[in-house]
């Protein structure tokens, strides 16, 4: 929990976004625009290659990891906003489309 904690800050204090006024990048996190945020699970980035297949026994199993997840998911939502932040559907095959230059300010 210790870790979900400080993800969750380290997420939602990330300054990736430059200041509405053009003046400044990387000068906003995504709570000061009042932005959403999608949270998709991902396990397979805890991979490693192991001869020439993906290796994956370091990853959570996936009962454990669908409970940290939500988890994770419930305090990100309790730190920022219900409402702000989105997530996928666990275990799925997903397809996320991202367009820029939308107005976030």
């Amino acid at each position: 929990m210790r870790d979900a904690e400080w993800l969750a800050r380290k997420l939602l204090r990330c300054k990736a976004f430059p200041n509405p006024d053009g003046s400044k990048a990387w000068d906003r996190d995504v709570t000061q625009l009042g932005g959403e945020v999608l949270l998709v699970s991902q396990f397979t980035l805890h991979a490693r290659f192991k001869k020439p297949r993906p290796d994956f026994s370091k990853a959570m199993g996936p009962e454990a990891a669908r409970e940290f997840y939500a988890g994770f998911l419930a305090l990100v939502r309790s730190m920022y906003s219900e409402d702000r932040v989105k997530d996928g559907r666990f275990g799925a095959m997903m397809q996320v489309a991202l367009v820029n230059g939308a107005d976030l300010g």
